[in-house]
């Protein structure tokens, strides 16, 4: 199985929640299943095992989730097959869900155990025979492109007042902003969010300088832990997590300084927490979903290291993973963002050019996270790599970043 979290924001640039895209089958290698073999298996909801591995919470702030079930798969028992609070699911049909008593009735049950209920793909001249169903419907996916808004608030409103309208294929942050600014909608999803503008015209703060300074020494060969470790106790955060993570690993231990818990963690692991607790910090004035990018891809190119045969690469991918936004983190050009930093040639054009192995696996993830699926099959078998190795791979990778922001919220 495949799948991916896409996220959605609302007009402030705030992640709202996620839509799941799952595929069961790599179509490619088994082209029956987008015809008849479509429903094998139709009463498993993918989406829902991505929801319990990595937690409403992590995913979206105890907000909400889109999850795509079809008209087979609604009348399963959803209840059994995930932990979370029907309030935070919101189920994502299509116009095969049809306005006919059966599947009306269903929909009602489900609205009566506080599911939510969202609906997407259907046409202009059908909403009035998909009134029926509109009416139980609390999201409604419009596609910007085909419809205009101040034409569609007006009928919505009048019609459907409950309805909330979500604003998809959002290509370029000019019609982010141009969606915005017009209103009608609550929620927008699109490739806009991945297209930054980078004006590189910012002077960098103070801070981010200094985090900038303690990748590039503990990224350096054989770095000096003293050295690190002065870094660190000018930032009350970094120390407070440092010491966090160094009491957790020896309970027993009493900390008399930062050079000291430095010391007890060791070269190795000081360079792997300071590449994660910096990244977190580099992200905090941005929106949060820079935050989730930067560590899913991070650990998730570090997992995927084996599949493609080069596992003595993992920290390497690991690092090629987190500074994939690091434009958007400097808010600067990849390129100027990237001469700032202490990185090796291979992970620079890896990012800048997406050339060499690594670059091969930032290609992939990229694709994956876009839920590109037939490319991504088309990736995995000219790398033949197994479907499966990625789902497991991936969902590690939302396993480790719930985990890291538990610690995170923590404190």
């Amino acid at each position: 199985m495949l799948a991916s979290l896409i996220p959605l924001f609302d007009k402030n640039m705030m992640t709202c929640a996620y839509s799941i895209f799952a595929q069961k089958q790599d179509l490619l290698k088994t082209p029956y299943a987008a015809g008849s073999g479509r429903f094998d298996g139709a009463g498993y909801i993918p989406g829902l095992e991505i929801v319990d591995s990595s937690g409403i919470d992590t995913l979206s702030g105890s907000k909400e989730v889109f999850i795509a079930v079809n008209e087979i798969s609604i009348f399963t028992d959803i209840d059994a097959q995930s932990k979370a609070p029907h309030d935070k699911l919101v189920l994502l049909m299509d116009p095969e869900v049809k306005p006919d008593e059966m599947h009306v009735k269903r929909l009602i049950e489900l609205k009566n155990k506080h599911y939510k209920l969202a609906i997407r793909d259907i046409p202009i001249d059908k909403f009035e025979d998909y009134r029926v169903i509109l009416k139980l419907m609390d999201y409604i996916f419009l596609d910007h492109k085909k419809i205009k808004i101040q034409v569609a608030r007006v009928y919505f409103q009048t019609q459907f007042p409950n309805l909330k309208l979500v604003a998809v294929n959002v290509d370029s942050q000019e019609d982010y902003d141009k969606l915005t600014e017009g209103g009608g909608y609550s929620l927008y999803e699109g490739e806009f969010f991945r297209l930054p503008k980078t004006t590189g015209d910012r002077e960098l703060a103070p801070l981010k300088m200094n985090y900038l300074s303690l990748l590039n020494l503990v990224n350096a060969p054989d770095f000096d832990l003293t050295k690190a470790a002065d870094i660190i106790q000018n930032d009350a955060a970094l120390v407070v997590s440092l010491l966090e993570i160094v009491n957790h690993m020896a309970m027993n231990s009493e900390i008399t300084s930062v050079r000291h818990a430095a010391a007890m963690l060791g070269q190795k692991e000081l360079k792997k927490w300071i590449n994660t607790a910096v990244t977190k910090e580099l992200c905090a004035d941005r929106p949060s979903e820079v935050t989730r990018i930067s560590m899913l891809r991070a650990k998730f190119a570090e997992n995927l290291a084996e599949t493609y045969g080069i596992g003595g690469l993992s920290q390497e991918l690991f690092l090629t993973g987190m500074f994939s936004v690091l434009d958007l983190m400097l808010d600067k050009p990849m390129k100027e963002a990237l001469s700032m930093v202490n990185i090796s040639k291979a992970i620079d054009e890896a990012l800048l050019e997406k050339k060499g192995e690594l670059g091969e696996v930032l290609t992939f993830i990229e694709e994956y996270e876009k839920a590109s699926w037939q490319e991504v099959s088309r990736l995995m078998i000219l790398g033949d790599i197994e479907m499966n190795d990625v789902y497991r791979a991936y969902l590690d990778s939302l396993s480790w970043y719930r985990d890291l922001m538990a610690v995170t919220i923590k404190h």
